[in-house]
């Protein structure tokens, strides 16, 4: 049986505030506990007007205090941003004030140009080439196998997740025996081939006794297929802002929008939204179902921001119960 989960970014839109991002946040935690999802899940992102997860643990301290039994965690930490020793600290806090409901999910992009690499005081490029031993450092942190121990973090046991969009995240994650998860949300390029090496390469560990894969999906569910579409514009005019260097806060939805689009940016948004289920409830499980039985994937994690907090809430229930039926 298939898991399903939340992908969030907390996205902050035009003329609203970081306040009604957060409440936004905790009321679509708020659902997804409700509706049986096993996870919600914050990603990292920095310096961005438009998104407001960038203390991640904090964020998921909020989470955490507006639900009670879905497993809240990181989707995901940038490790290469931090010292392994800060996350241990951080989301040893979180293990303490939820316990056994706290996952951190590990990537390695910095995603950062030269302005964001000063304020962190960081060569982001160096680091990332850390990840792995960054990686292998933090777990022992928290194992109390390191010279170490940090207070809160020693002897926390959240569940550690592997992230990526290419080979390399798939290759460590075999290699660590850790779970995986693929970003197919955004980069759906290297998914089946990914996939396939972390099954085959597997490592069981005492973290995972096999392969267990997550993949990502924009889901966007409305009464109608065109009303669907046009959840999805924010999202969409998102990234294009995004891949033409001009990001911003979420812009409200635009009847007819893809049509608007000189055909490059239509062809790349066909091609980033591979992985997405848009339509009515019927049509979403349809393309849900069939990404499951291409990937083969344990648990399924549903991202995609909407300028209608309300109809994003919506939009998880129509399609979970249609999944359901």
């Amino acid at each position: 049986m298939t898991d399903f989960s939340v992908l969030d970014l907390v996205p902050v839109r035009e003329g609203g505030t970081l306040g009604e991002a957060f409440d936004a946040a905790t009321a679509l935690a708020g659902t997804a506990e409700k509706t049986g999802c096993k996870r919600f899940w914050v990603a990292e992102h920095h310096a961005m007007a438009g998104i407001a997860g960038g203390a991640t643990s904090v964020v998921l301290a909020h989470i955490g205090n507006a639900t009670s039994t879905i497993r809240i965690g990181s989707g995901g930490i940038m490790l290469p941003n931090h010292t392994p020793f800060q996350i241990a600290e951080q989301f040893g806090t979180l293990d303490a004030l939820f316990p056994g409901r706290i996952d951190l999910g590990l990537g390695r992009a910095p995603g950062a140009g030269p302005e964001l690499q000063r304020a962190l005081r960081k060569d982001l490029h160096r680091a990332a080439e850390m990840f792995p031993q960054d990686v292998a450092e933090l777990i022992a942190l928290m194992a109390g196998e390191a010279a170490i121990h940090p207070t809160p973090g020693l002897g926390a046991r959240p569940e550690f997740w592997m992230l990526g969009s290419s080979l390399f995240g798939a290759r460590l994650a075999a290699r660590l025996g850790l779970p995986y998860a693929f970003a197919s949300h955004f980069a759906p390029d290297h998914l089946d081939s990914a996939l396939e090496l972390y099954r085959r390469d597997f490592q069981p560990s005492e973290h995972c006794e096999k392969p267990h894969v997550m993949a990502a999906m924009n889901l966007f569910v409305g009464d109608t297929e065109e009303e669907a579409e046009y959840l999805a514009t924010s999202q969409l005019q998102a990234f294009v802002a995004l891949r033409t260097g001009t990001p911003g806060k979420l812009p409200p939805p635009i009847r007819g929008y893809r049509e608007q689009l000189p055909a490059q940016a239509q062809a790349m948004l066909a091609h980033i939204g591979q992985a997405s289920a848009i339509g009515t409830p019927r049509q979403a499980a349809e393309a849900v179902q069939a990404f499951i039985a291409r990937t083969g994937a344990d648990e399924i994690i549903f991202g995609g921001s909407m300028f209608d907090a309300e109809a994003r809430c919506r939009s998880l229930e129509l399609v979970l119960e249609q999944l359901a039926g």
